[in-house]
């Protein structure tokens, strides 16, 4: 537990659950939440017994964005010191997004601003039906700046375009179809859809699924060269002949499970 505004714990299997813990406050983010937040992530990046992380929330929000106060605060500080906040929070979500284990964020309410930027760089992203999103920056005369890229890199420049512009609220259905959120769930349905993710990704070599993370953000806006097929040639030689993947490859000739460990 870190000051009681990020709750953590990791279980016997390995799966890291991270819960939000401001309800009152629609888990609204601050300085403090942001940090905490990145000192948790820092924590799971260094323990090789984490192999799933949950991210998840109390209450009847996800996360909605950044909270008022802070931002009147903020609005009242020097461009300097407006600068290193937000700085702050683009460490954080590149933390999260560049997070060695998969991730997988259970959006149980509305998510807004800055939250709908904590989604977007996690792998696999879970909302209930009630579930709803905007990224509503400029409704306040400010603007989606630190959490753009990640979240034009999974809805892509048309929707953001739009969302960014209008800050206009969308369904849990809108963001499964432009792919902000790959399910959509009843309520009661949200853990369990997560398990079955869990189970999947447990199937995977640990180092394996690295690997294939640091694929997806090698391959962002370029295009099939001879510099990237030479890269990705030694990508897949040098795991072939690793440890992992000659355990991998050998378990599936002997038709037993692998023993990542």
């Amino acid at each position: 537990m870190t000051q009681n505004l990020i709750l953590f714990d990791i279980d016997q299997r390995g799966v890291a659950k991270i819960t939000f813990n401001r309800p009152d406050a629609h888990n609204a983010f601050d300085g403090e939440f942001v940090s905490s937040l990145f000192k948790v992530i820092t924590t799971i990046e260094n323990n090789q017994k984490v192999r799933v992380v949950v991210i998840a929330a109390e209450g009847k929000s996800f996360c909605a964005g950044a909270d008022i106060k802070w931002m009147k605060r903020m609005g009242m500080a020097s461009e300097k010191d407006n600068k290193e906040d937000a700085e702050s929070l683009a460490n954080l979500l590149e933390a999260l997004d560049n997070l060695s284990k998969p991730t997988i964020s259970l959006v149980q309410g509305g998510t807004l601003g800055g939250g709908v930027g904590l989604v977007a760089a996690t792998d696999i992203a879970i909302a209930v039906e009630t579930a709803f999103f905007a990224i509503s920056e400029v409704r306040v005369g400010v603007i989606p700046s630190v959490i753009s890229p990640f979240v034009i890199n999974k809805i892509g420049e048309s929707y953001a375009r739009r969302y960014f512009l209008t800050g206009e609220r969308f369904s849990a259905d809108q963001a499964c179809q432009i792919g902000l959120v790959q399910d959509v769930v009843r309520n009661d349905d949200l853990y369990i859809k997560a398990e079955e993710y869990i189970h999947l990704l447990m199937q995977g070599g640990p180092k394996a699924q690295r690997e294939a993370k640091m694929l997806v953000r090698l391959s962002r806006g370029r295009v099939f060269d001879p510099e990237l097929k030479e890269e990705l040639a030694q990508r897949i030689a040098r795991v072939r002949v690793s440890e992992e993947g000659q355990e991998g490859l050998l378990a599936f000739q002997e038709k037993r499970k692998a023993d990542w460990n």
